[in-house]
């Protein structure tokens, strides 16, 4: 797995050119810089003097690079206060992440939240190779959608589902989940979003007896598999490097999936 290891761990300080507003909580910042990352692979943002999180990556088009940030902590709060040509660190890209697999030829993508961002990334190198995908998007309320344009561009069937019913489905993803795998033949499955939603998502899978991708986020300080903050029960393997995105015969063995994560002093959580 040598080749998801970064081997410049050097943060590199980049101004950013532009901020984008996604919804009421979740900023776009961009910065004009390539990384040539693999849909599903994450970033460790520093900013001096405040600290240093992990953020998956939203958009690498080439000639941006582009991390959706929800405002929720001190970090982001600090973050959220920089404008224009302030520049952060910037070092990765690590993990594993979402990847093509040849004999899949129709799939279907479930996100949740920010989770729907690394889901595009992957989505539109597939339609590009010609698979037949069914996107379904879902968020609490329809203030809190993402990338509805970016979705709307896409060459798939979009199906957008909220909790309040108010916009198109009511509902949570899985339902129109369940009705795609008993009207289609399905080859696989991409997920990302908050983890209960993942955990459904792939019990559902494994009813139906199809494979998953998974992103499987853990508290990660160090991005390279040294310190073992990442590291998850029953395979004891750092995330940042085995995943954060691994397939159901290894999601089956990891014990937390679904059920717990720790924090960053490794106190146990439970979802």
């Amino acid at each position: 797995m040598d080749k998801w290891i970064n081997k410049l761990d050097k943060p590199l300080m980049l101004p950013i050119v532009r901020r984008q507003k996604e919804n009421t909580n979740v900023d776009t910042f961009f910065f004009k810089y390539s990384l040539k990352s693999q849909a599903g692979q994450f970033v460790m943002m520093w900013i001096p003097g405040v600290d240093e999180k992990p953020f998956s990556i939203a958009y690498d088009t080439g000639d941006e690079l582009g991390l959706a940030v929800a405002k929720v902590g001190p970090f982001t709060e600090e973050l959220f206060k920089l404008k224009e040509g302030d520049k952060v660190g910037i070092r990765g890209p690590y993990g594993k992440g979402f990847w093509k697999e040849d004999s899949a030829k129709k799939v279907v993508m479930v996100g949740g939240g920010y989770g729907v961002a690394p889901l595009l990334n992957i989505a539109e190198e597939l339609a590009k190779a010609g698979v037949e995908i069914h996107m379904i998007n879902g968020a609490r309320s329809k203030d809190l959608l993402l990338f509805q344009d970016r979705l709307n561009n896409l060459d798939a069937k979009i199906y957008t589902t909220t909790d309040d019913g108010s916009h198109e489905i009511k509902g949570l993803v899985t339902d129109p989940l369940k009705e795609i795998l008993e009207k289609e033949q399905i080859d696989l499955v991409y997920t990302c979003g908050p983890e209960q939603m993942e955990k459904a998502v792939f019990d559902i899978c494994e009813s139906a007896k199809v494979n998953c991708q998974i992103s499987i986020e853990r508290y990660m300080k160090c991005g390279m598999g040294v310190c073992g903050a990442c590291a998850v029960d029953g395979t004891g393997e750092p995330m940042c490097i085995k995943g954060p995105v691994v397939d159901s015969e290894t999601a089956r063995e990891i014990t937390e999936f679904g059920k717990y994560h720790r924090s960053g002093s490794g106190v146990k959580k439970d979802f």
